[in-house]
């Protein structure tokens, strides 16, 4: 699997527990805060459930 970088554009505020807990679980800790993750099923099903809150660069 390759990497992907996951960048979050929008804010959590007002939104349901579970995408908070999501959006922290791929480890974003701050509005507009890049990670890279490894592009594992369970890293972009996380990521397809908050695509609304970040972008996906594939690395």
């Amino acid at each position: 699997m390759g990497k992907i970088r996951v960048t979050q554009v929008k804010s959590i505020i007002d939104r349901p527990q579970r995408q908070k807990d999501t959006v922290k679980a791929l480890g974003i800790k701050k509005l507009n805060t890049s990670v890279e993750v490894e592009a594992t099923p369970q890293i972009l099903g996380m990521v397809e459930k908050v695509k609304h809150l970040v972008t996906v660069e594939h690395i």
